[in-house]
């Protein structure tokens, strides 16, 4: 499956959302965010490696998913309580462009075409890592040769 990126907003939304943006850039090892925490920020990946990750009480963080170019990191500040429900780490050096999630909402509250615009695209970005999670779950926990699949 690939990854839902910004391509899939469409030009003029692109462009949109790119008006809130500011470049900034995080060390190798970096969590930009931890599970539980407030979700007022959002990036898309410019350059490098991010892994996404979620507590397993007793374990290190289970890695689900790594992240590049043009895909974005986090959709948690989209739907409210506005808490992020994974975790992020910078694996190499990443630039990004970040947002202001506050700013994004107003923007789509005044303008409904790209409310629906960056709704679609989240909810692509949501399926996605559900998928991912799913996937690397069963790795983690299925027993070996349980018979669980995808297909029927």
């Amino acid at each position: 499956m690939t990854s839902p990126t910004m391509r899939s907003l469409g030009t003029e939304h692109r462009d949109r959302l790119m008006h809130f943006a500011t470049e900034v850039s995080f060390p190798e090892g970096t969590r930009i965010f931890e599970e539980g925490q407030s979700a007022d920020h959002f990036w898309i990946v410019r350059t490098g490696t991010v892994t996404l990750d979620f507590c397993v009480p007793g374990r290190p963080p289970a890695v689900i998913e790594s992240l590049g170019h043009g895909e974005l990191i986090g959709w948690s500040w989209l739907f409210s309580p506005y808490v992020w429900q994974l975790g992020a780490e910078a694996m190499t050096l990443v630039r990004a462009y970040e947002l202001d999630a506050a700013q994004v909402r107003q923007a789509c509250q005044a303008d409904p075409e790209l409310a629906t615009a960056v709704a679609l695209w989240v909810a692509r970005v949501v399926a996605h890592r559900l998928q991912s999670a799913r996937a690397r779950l069963l790795d983690l926990y299925a027993p070996h040769g349980s018979g669980l699949t995808d297909g029927p």
